[in-house]
């Protein structure tokens, strides 16, 4: 394909994103399209300029002085919470820190957009979510959340972002054009984890200072269903086929609740204290983070029975699966690492040296 080919095809990509949602992830994507761009190919009119809803320079040529190409394949996001930064490993399976991105206080948890462009990191201490650009690894923008954001997950769509604010029992709507909040959702106590079904139409919100879970309807963002699934729940992760949703219990399970009826079907035994939980792209199997334990517990969901117990040092936090299933990197909070487990055979294969208390970590790309 000629390289004027290839931009066209990128372009017509590009429009129809914009097309469905005029989505400022869209426009970090010009910092790729600039690389690739020859210079007797004009660039077109609605491409040269976009509005400055970010609350800074959104233009082409802003984008543009704050980055280099987007890189492509998978790429890993390491939430630092003592120092303030994300570590970026990629591309994921090299294992090699490339940048480091200071993003402000108290980084707690880490989504990546559908397309890989942009990162939101919620800061904990701060009240704040911040944006950082894939294509430069640099902080493109500051959202003013509630008290203490902390878990937070992006729409199938990339068109809104949901971070649950744990220290005052709410939910905020970011619209990714314009980064504001556009909704402010009750929900229970102190919630922590969420995740969004793959269909975009529910998101599930793990309230830890309560028992339940609640199910937010993201077409008018009111609470659907509130589920009962035991003391302290924890974080959340949605299979694939969206048919179920997997909760960490800090009583050492894990519960399974059915999306359908938003009924609990079955409770895991896992190791103590399970914090992360992340489904692999198959469905096949549910990777728990025991951090009061040192290992990593793996469900098959078929039966909801543990197959294997992974050792992977004392306070394991974060674990998120790579899109083509080969790998899991779970954060070992009191250290300054990653372990990455081989799911082939469930071995840990390497340690990724990262920031102080590695604790949210999320893998995006191809």
């Amino acid at each position: 394909m000629s390289e004027n080919q290839d931009t066209a095809a990128y372009l017509e990509e590009l429009a129809a994103t914009l097309a469905s949602h005029g989505s400022a992830l869209a426009a970090l994507r010009m910092a790729e399209l600039e690389q690739r761009v020859s210079p007797s190919l004009a660039m077109p009119g609605w491409l040269t300029a976009r509005p400055g809803a970010m609350g800074g320079d959104v233009s082409r040529a802003g984008l543009m002085g704050a980055g280099a190409r987007l890189r492509r394949g998978q790429v890993v996001y390491v939430g630092n919470y003592a120092d303030g930064t994300v570590s970026v490993i990629g591309p994921a399976g090299s294992n090699t820190v490339t940048a480091t991105v200071p993003v402000g206080a108290s980084p707690a948890g880490v989504a990546v957009t559908p397309d890989g462009a942009g990162v939101y990191v919620t800061n904990y201490g701060a009240g704040t979510v911040k944006l950082i650009a894939a294509a430069s690894n640099t902080v493109v923008a500051t959202v003013t959340v509630g008290v203490g954001p902390l878990g937070v997950a992006v729409t199938p769509d990339g068109a809104y972002v949901y971070v649950a604010n744990n220290a005052d029992g709410t939910v905020s709507v970011i619209d990714t054009w314009t980064c504001a909040v556009t909704a402010t959702v009750t929900v229970g106590a102190s919630p922590k984890g969420v995740a969004v079904t793959p269909d975009g139409a529910y998101v599930y919100v793990a309230n830890n200072g309560a028992t339940t879970v609640s199910v937010i309807r993201t077409s008018d963002n009111t609470v659907t269903a509130t589920v009962t699934v035991g003391a302290s729940p924890k974080f959340v992760a949605v299979t694939p086929d969206g048919a179920y949703v997997y909760v960490t219990i800090s009583a050492g399970t894990a519960k399974v609740i059915r999306t359908s009826d938003n009924t609990v079907t079955a409770t895991v035994t896992v190791g103590a204290s399970p914090l992360g939980v992340a489904v692999t792209p198959d469905g096949a199997y549910v990777y728990v983070a025991n951090n009061g334990a040192t290992t990593v517990s793996v469900i098959r969901t078929s039966d909801n029975t543990v197959t294997a117990t992974v050792t992977v040092g004392a306070g394991p936090l974060g674990v998120a699966v790579t899109p083509d299933g080969a790998y899991v990197y779970v954060t070992i909070e009191p250290t300054t690492t990653a372990k990455v487990i081989r799911t082939s055979d469930n071995t840990v294969t390497a340690t990724v040296t990262v920031g102080a208390s590695p604790q949210p970590v999320a893998v995006g790309g191809d």
